[in-house]
Parts: structure tokens; sequence; C-alpha cells
């Protein structure tokens, strides 16, 4: 026997390899090559198509926690992960190409599992199985599930253009983490004056934007973490200045004084050749993005090997049809991961495929399911998603405000989070070996 995965995102794969690893064979479902998305350009698996950033490395972090609980369980994406990874100031960045190379080689060459090409457009009924097709989920097996479920929400979701490194113009430019984090080369900045930063703000907000058929352009439903630089400038003249652009703990050595505002580049690759606007995420016409961001005195000359693109995505109500193993109420045989189930970020998805391919093996053996413990971010997340008393539910990614409290209030927030991250790691290690059992 076997079981289902559909999907070879980064919840896909690491429920794949998660059954496979407890001895269970698997066949994963993946439409690429054979049917592409427009956001999708690559044939290997866990392409990742928004930022090649998987958020903070601290542990004393959200993120960074939830990565580390995943390295301990034994994850194959944090392991690939943690092998690509470029520089990024205090995050955890990968080599996109090569990160998502090296999943692929991985999940290919497991003799458990068979990878079959091709769109699903049927739940599967021969077995128990795992739906993570993720946000771009093709319309037949979408409306499959929308019918299963009661109905689902729609989004959309955008992703930041990216440069060549050799057309950014350093003589506007500097080398620096925020506050001298994590190395003076993890990011390239672009420094603006007000009067620069004034006239950008205005053509960004009147720039013209690429037609949607398929959205309401004049309400669209976006990630918060995903909002269109220009649908955040909309908010005001400021709004910039306190997001994307911000500029503290940043100082211009030609200078000597912080900017009025500045965007930060990260680098996309291990060879450092390409370089993505960090917070950019937008869904102006082509033409619009180089005339727009160029008016940044070090992108005046910039080269986009990508322009952004924004993109369908889709999730669940959570909260009324998922459990917080990953299964369905209605139908325990039949789990979701990823970004479909309302968890919003990379590893977020990660983690829920990690748990959803642990639960379906648990199930296939006739085992109870398990959800971590509260005080962990895995287990956070899983019952944040599948918490009725959420009524207006809307994606979720690591915080520690999702946490249970501390015993004892610690009023100095970084020990206040190294409190939280030392508990979750504390309880998890005792419980780990029993996901094996």
């Amino acid at each position: 026997m076997y079981i289902n995965v559909l999907g070879a995102g980064l919840a896909g794969c690491e429920a794949a390899y998660q059954i496979a690893k407890r001895g269970v064979a698997v066949r994963l479902y993946e439409m690429k090559p054979k049917k592409m998305t427009l956001a999708h350009k690559s044939e290997n698996f866990c392409e990742l198509i928004c930022s090649n950033s998987l958020k903070a490395a601290r542990i004393e972090s959200a993120a960074g926690l939830l990565k580390e609980e995943m390295r301990r369980i034994g994850s194959l994406l944090m392991k690939c992960a943690d092998k690509c990874a470029v520089p990024a100031g205090g995050a955890l960045a990968v080599d996109r190409e090569q990160f998502s190379s090296m999943v692929t080689s991985e999940i290919k060459n497991d003799p458990l599992i068979t990878v079959i090409e091709g769109e699903v457009t049927e739940i599967p009924t021969d077995a128990i199985t795992v739906i993570a097709t993720g946000p771009l989920t093709s319309d037949a097996l979408a409306e499959k599930i929308i019918s299963l479920c009661g109905g689902s929400l729609h989004f959309f979701d955008a992703a930041a253009p990216i440069v060549t490194a050799e057309s950014i113009d350093m003589t506007y430019a500097f080398t620096a983490s925020r506050y001298d984090k994590g190395g003076d080369d993890a990011y390239i900045n672009c420094p603006m004056n007000k009067e620069q930063y004034e006239a950008f703000h205005e053509q960004l907000v009147n720039a013209e934007r690429a037609e949607r058929h398929d959205v309401d352009v004049q309400n669209p439903k976006v990630y918060e973490g995903c909002m269109p630089v220009e649908i955040l400038a909309q908010r005001g003249i400021q709004t910039l200045r306190f997001g994307p652009m911000k500029p503290v703990g940043l100082r211009d050595p030609n200078t000597g004084h912080r900017p009025w505002a500045v965007l930060q580049l990260r680098t996309e690759n291990a060879d450092k050749t390409m370089y993505n606007l960090v917070g950019f995420q937008t869904n102006l016409k082509f033409p619009e993005q180089k005339r727009v961001f160029g008016m940044i005195p070090a992108l005046r000359n910039a080269e986009f090997v990508r322009y952004g693109v924004m993109h369908r995505n889709t999730f669940l109500d959570s909260p009324r049809v998922l459990c917080s193993d990953y299964s369905l109420k209605a139908n325990g045989n039949l789990f979701f991961a990823g970004q479909m189930t309302g968890v919003e970020g990379y590893m977020e998805s990660a983690s829920s495929g990690m748990m959803a391919g642990i639960n379906a093996v648990r199930r296939y053996r006739s085992q109870d399911t398990v959800t971590l413990p509260r005080v962990t971010m895995t287990g956070s997340l899983a019952r944040y998603i599948s918490d009725e008393t959420v009524s207006d539910f809307q994606p979720m990614g690591a915080n520690m405000g999702i946490l249970p409290p501390l015993d004892n209030h610690i009023r100095d927030k970084g020990e206040r989070a190294a409190a939280y991250s030392g508990r979750a790691l504390e309880e998890l290690d005792r419980l780990i070996n029993a996901l094996d059992r």
C-alpha cells in the first residue's frame, strides 16, 4: 500500500519525505512540467516564487524557532536550505535554484517515492491522501476542494523584481546590514533623500498597473506580508518609510547620516550576481516597473532579470474544516498542507507538510495522530489554523503572539523571546521520539 501526496511544492515534498522516511511508499503527483502556471518558471520541485528568504535565522525569533524545531524533527527542506544558504544578514536566505534542485534530487532518488507527472483533477479515494497543491491549485482540482469543503477564500500574492548585480550603480549605494548585524555585505542599500523619495512616491502611486481579469482590482485581497508596494504607498506618503523603505539602523557612509528612505537589495544566489528588491512585490506593468523603480538613484540603469508579478492564491476556511493534525474534519483519511491551510510563509508551509506527512503515516498504521504542544511554534500554527473561535480567518505566519504566555513576565524583549524559544525546544526534545513510534 501507499499514501498519496498531491503537489511537489514545499509542503508536498516535506510530506512525501516524512512519509517515506517512516517506511511507507508514496505516490507524489505533480503537474509540472506537463502543465505550468504563470508564476512557475522551473521544472524542479519546491520552486521559490516570491522571495529567496526563509526569514530570520536567530532561534530567539519566531521564524528562527520554527526552523530549529523543523531541524530537530528531521526536515528535508531545512537540511537543503542550510546547505544552500547565501548571505542575508540575520535571515536565512538560499540560492533558490540550488535549493529546488537539491530537494528535487532528494525526492526523485528516494526509492519509496514514485513521482507521477500530470494534473490531478479529482481527489483520490484509493488511499490516504495529503493535498498540498498550494496557492496555485489548478482550477479543476480547486473546484473539487471547494465542493468538498463548502467553499474557500481567494486572494492574490505578489512577487518582487530581481536585478543584475553589475547593473546596480554602487556610486549611489552601500553595503550594510541594519545595526551592523549579520555582516556588512548582506544587503546592498539604495538610499534616497527627501526630494527623491517624494518624487518617487508620487510616480509610484500613479503608475499603471497590470490588468487582472480574475480579481477585483478595486479591492484585491492580498497577504499583508506580500502587499504590492504601490498599494502600500497609497496609504500615505510616509508608509513606505515605516515599511520596506525604513532607514532605521543604517548610516550612509557617503553622507555620514541616516538616509531619508532606503531600498534594500538582497542577494538571490551564492554567486551574488542577482539581487531582489526587498519588500517591493508589485503588480505594475513591466515598463512602469523599469521607469518608476529606476527613479531610485542606485537603480537608474538597473537590468531586470525578472519583473514583479501578481498571481492567484487560494486558502481554506481552515478553522471550520480542518483539525489540528491537518486532517479534514469530514474525512480523517484526507489531509491538507501548505499555504492552502492558511499558514503564511515558506517554512510555515513546509512545517504543515511535515506534520501532515507524519500524521498520514500514523493514520495509515491506525495510530493516534499528533499535534505538537502549543508552546512550540509548529504546534501553535497547527492550533491557530484549526481554532474554531477564529471567525475572520486570515493566513498566519510564525510569530511569538500565537504562543501561550510565559509563567513569569519578562520585561526585556530579547530575554522574553529567548525564554519562549527555550521553553519550546525543551518541550519538543522531551516529546520528539514519540513522533517516530
